[in-house]
């Protein structure tokens, strides 16, 4: 077998994933994992849920202060969650 055709085990999971339609989940447990490291702990503490659904990362806050907040911050929350992925996982957020 020539090595062209070697794939690496990383490739293999990545097509596994992708063929099964869990890339979105394990990309949204990511962010859920580094949510309070990258929004820090008083964001978290109103944080009720998240959710990726395509690109978009819905949000549901338990502060309709904090939510109208971060409303105007979205531009920059995007930015900071895609660096701490390493990727560019997502182009929208909104806020419930």
């Amino acid at each position: 077998m020539g090595r062209s055709n070697e794939r690496s085990l990383g490739e293999i999971i990545k097509e596994v994933l992708r063929h099964h339609r869990l890339e979105g989940k394990i990309t949204e447990t990511r962010i859920m994992s580094s949510w309070e490291n990258v929004m820090g702990s008083n964001i978290a503490r109103y944080t009720e849920k998240i959710t990726l659904r395509g690109s978009k990362l819905i949000v549901t806050l338990r502060s309709s202060v904090l939510r109208s907040e971060l409303s105007y911050s979205r531009e920059k929350i995007i930015q900071n969650i895609n660096r701490e992925l390493g990727e560019n996982a997502i182009n929208d957020v909104v806020f419930l």
